[in-house]
C-alpha cells in the first residue's frame, strides 16, 4: 500500500472563515439551491456555478477539509470517530428482536449517557441499534470513507438504461462522466481523464517486497485460474478500465482510490471549497445550515419547488454527537428561480421529502403532513450491500501487514462477478462507536497473526429496507430498518458463503511443512477450527453470516425508475414525480446498490445530472 502517514487523532484546523460566514437571507433568490455537499450534491453545485449559474449550497456540517483526520486518507478511521465530522445513526437489520440481540456489535445507551457495545449490556442500558456511521461535514461521506474508488460492473448501468428506456444510463454512455471527473495518476492502457477534479491513485500492493502478503497474493491468483507468475501483473490491473467482459474478470486487481499521490484525500468537499475560494463563480456556500422543508408554489397544475426552509446553527441535527436540543437555531428561507436539488444521501433525502409532503400518503397523514405528491417509494426499497468476512490467525505473525489487495470472485449465484473482497493482515468486523483506529488501516484486535478477507456482496437480491419519520421535527433522525435477507435470502447467503469458501480454498494450500510457515491457519469465523480440518455445516455458517453481516453503503431510497414502476420516485432525469422544479441527486437515486462502493458511481451520477441541468434537459 502507499506509505503509512502518522495519525494525529483529534488534531483540527479551523474552517475557512470565508466559507463559514455565508448566510442566505429571505430576500436572496438563486437559480439553483443544492442541499448537501457529498458525492451527489457537491460536484453538481460546483459544476453549475462554474457554468455560470447562481447556486446556493446548504450544508448541515462545517468545513473540516484541513482536519488531518480527514485530509490524510490513512486516518479515515480517526475521521469516523471524530465528533467534528461524524453523524451517529443506529439502524435495525430486521424485525426479529432475538436476531438483533445476537449481533455482536449492537449498541446500547448506558445510564451515564455513554455507549455499550456487545451482547451483555449493563443494567438500565437501552438498545440503540446497529451503528451506521455517516459524515455531517463539507464533502459528506467522501470525507471519512476508505477512498476505495470503483466503477461498478457494466451491467449495473445497463440495467438502469433498460428499466427506464433511457440509453444515456448505459455503461458506455456513463463512462464519459468517469473520464470527465477523474485526474488519474497511475498508468493504464485504457482511456482515462487527467484534468478532472478528482485525483485517483492506484495503491502500491507491495508485491515487490518479500513477505507473507506476497505469498498469499500468489495463492489467490492461482485459485482464480492464473499462475503465481501472473500475480504482479494482476495487482496492477485497472479496475476502472474498459476491458472486454469486465463484469466477469476475477482474481487480484490493483486498488484505485480517490487520493492524491502525496497521500492527501481528494473529494467533492475540496472541489466545492476550491470553487468558492476562487471567488469568480456565482456560488454561495452556507455551512452549519440544516434544510428542514421544501417550499412549494401550489398555484400551477403541479406544485413547484421554489425554495428551502432551513435552520442556521452548529450541530442542529440530532445524529451529531455534539447536538444540543436546547439550541433552536435560527430559522430562514431561501428561494430558487429554477430548481431545488436534494442531495442529502440515502437517509436524509427521503427524510426531507417526507417532511415536505412527498411520500406514501398513509405515512404522511399519520403525522398530519399535507400530501404534495403521493409517492409510495420514498424511503422504501432501501438497499445495501451485505458485508462479511473470513478471519483467521496464522501460526505466526504475518509479514507485509500493509499489503492489502483487492479480489473479485463470481459465485454460482450471480450472472456476473458478485463478490468483491480485500485481503490482508487486519481485522474488520464492521463499525461501532469507538471502533479501533489503529494502523494498519483497520485494527489489530487479534494481534500480528491475524489475516482476513473482508467480503462485499454486490447486487444483493433483498431490497426491503425502509426509512420512515419518527416525528415531524426535522432535527430528529428517521427510523431505519434495512430488513436484511428478507427477500432472496438463501441465494444471498449462499453467495457470501461461496466467497468465504473460495478464500478458504487457497488459505488451505499454504504449505504447513515449510520452515517457519504461516500455516495451518486457525479460522475464527464463520467456521472455527484449523482450516482444512473443519467440520462446520453450511447451515451453521449461513446462520453466522446472517446474524453478523454488516453494511455501510446504503442506496435506493428515492430511486430512479420507469413510468410504470409505482416505487419509482424519480424519472431518468432525476425529477421527482408529481411535482416540478425538484430533483434528487445522490446515492438514494440508484435503483439498486451500484457495485461494491457507491462513492464513485454517485460522483458519476452527479456529473450526469450536471450535464442534464446545464443543457436544460
Amino acid at each position: 500500500m502507499a506509505p503509512m502517514l502518522p495519525i494525529v487523532a483529534g488534531a483540527l484546523c479551523l474552517a475557512l472563515s470565508s466559507l463559514s460566514a455565508a448566510t442566505p437571507t429571505a430576500n436572496n433568490t438563486y437559480e439553483y439551491i443544492v442541499v448537501g455537499t457529498g458525492p451527489g450534491g457537491g460536484p453538481l453545485a460546483a459544476n453549475l456555478a462554474r457554468a455560470g449559474h447562481s447556486v446556493l449550497v446548504l450544508e448541515a456540517g462545517d468545513d473540516q477539509t484541513e482536519n488531518v483526520n480527514v485530509s490524510q486518507w490513512v486516518n479515515f478511521n480517526s475521521a469516523g470517530n471524530d465528533p467534528a465530522t461524524r453523524w451517529d445513526f443506529f439502524v435495525k437489520h430486521s424485525d426479529d428482536e432475538a436476531r438483533e440481540a445476537r449481533f455482536m456489535h449492537r449498541t446500547w445507551r448506558k445510564t451515564d449517557g455513554g455507549f455499550y457495545v456487545g451482547l451483555d449490556p449493563p443494567a438500565g442500558a437501552k438498545p440503540l441499534g446497529i451503528y451506521y456511521p455517516r459524515a455531517g461535514t463539507l464533502g459528506g461521506c467522501a470525507m471519512h470513507n476508505g477512498c476505495l474508488t470503483m466503477n461498478p460492473n457494466d451491467l449495473d448501468w445497463d440495467e438502469i438504461a433498460e428499466a427506464t428506456g433511457d440509453d444515456s444510463w448505459s455503461a458506455e454512455s456513463m463512462r464519459k462522466y468517469l473520464v470527465k471527473l477523474e485526474k488519474v495518476h497511475y498508468n493504464s492502457t485504457y482511456v482515462h481523464g487527467h484534468d478532472g477534479w478528482l485525483d485517483m491513485t492506484m495503491l502500491d500492493p507491495g508485491f515487490t517486497t518479500s513477505s507473507d502478503a506476497h505469498t498469499l497474493q500468489q495463492y489467490a491468483a492461482e485459485a482464480a485460474g492464473f499462475t503465481a507468475a501472473d500475480t504482479s501483473t494482476l495487482l496492477t490491473r485497472d479496475m476502472n478500465g474498459n476491458q472486454p467482459n469486465r463484469d466477469n474478470l476475477v482474481g487480484p486487481f490493483g486498488g484505485v482510490s480517490h487520493i492524491n499521490p502525496n497521500g492527501r484525500r481528494s473529494s467533492p468537499g475540496y472541489y466545492v471549497r476550491d470553487t468558492v475560494a476562487e471567488k469568480k463563480y456565482p456560488i454561495t456556500l452556507s455551512l452549519d445550515t440544516l434544510a428542514t422543508k421544501v417550499i412549494f408554489d401550489k398555484s400551477g397544475k403541479k406544485p413547484k419547488a421554489v425554495g428551502i426552509e432551513y435552520l442556521k446553527g452548529k450541530s442542529l441535527y440530532s445524529a451529531d454527537p455534539r447536538y444540543n436540543a436546547a439550541d433552536p437555531g435560527v430559522a430562514g428561507k431561501a428561494y430558487a428561480s429554477k430548481e431545488v436539488i436534494i442531495s442529502g444521501g440515502a437517509f436524509n433525502s427521503p427524510q426531507l421529502l417526507l417532511l415536505s409532503g412527498i411520500g406514501p400518503a398513509a405515512h404522511l397523514k399519520k403525522f398530519n403532513i399535507s400530501v404534495i405528491s403521493d409517492l409510495p417509494g420514498v424511503g422504501q426499497q432501501l438497499a445495501d450491500n451485505y458485508e462479511a468476512g473470513i478471519l483467521s490467525l496464522g501460526k505466526r505473525a504475518v509479514t507485509g501487514a500493509g499489503e492489502i489487495f483487492p479480489n473479485f470472485w463470481k459465485t454460482t449465484q450471480g450472472k456476473i462477478r458478485d463478490i468483491y473482497m480485500w485481503c490482508g493482515s487486519f481485522s474488520f468486523e464492521g463499525f461501532y462507536p469507538g471502533f479501533p483506529n489503529i494502523p494498519p488501516y483497520f485494527n489489530t484486535t487479534h494481534g500480528p497473526n491475524q489475516y482476513e478477507c473482508a467480503l462485499v456482496h454486490m447486487n444483493p437480491r433483498s431490497q426491503a429496507g425502509a426509512i420512515e419519520l419518527q416525528s415531524t421535527n426535522p432535527r430528529d433522525v428517521p427510523t431505519i430498518n434495512l430488513n436484511f435477507f428478507k427477500d432472496g435470502s438463501d441465494k444471498d447467503l449462499t453467495a457470501l458463503l461461496e466467497g468465504v469458501k473460495w478464500v478458504r480454498s487457497w488459505l488451505s494450500k499454504v504449505d504447513a511443512t515449510a520452515t517457519n510457515s504461516l500455516a495451518p491457519f486457525e479460522e475464527l469465523h464463520p467456521c472455527e477450527g484449523t482450516i482444512g480440518k473443519q467440520n462446520c455445516t453450511d447451515a451453521s455458517q449461513k446462520t453466522y453470516i446472517k446474524e453478523q453481516a454488516y453494511s455501510h453503503h446504503a442506496s435506493s431510497s428515492c430511486k430512479v425508475g420507469a413510468d410504470g414502476d409505482k416505487n419509482a420516485v424519480l424519472d431518468s432525469k432525476f425529477r421527482v414525480r408529481g411535482v416540478e422544479g425538484l430533483r434528487v441527486v445522490d446515492a438514494s437515486s440508484f435503483p439498486k446498490v451500484p457495485g461494491a462502493f457507491p462513492v464513485l458511481p454517485t460522483m458519476m451520477l452527479s456529473e450526469k445530472a450536471s450535464d442534464i441541468l446545464i443543457n436544460g434537459l
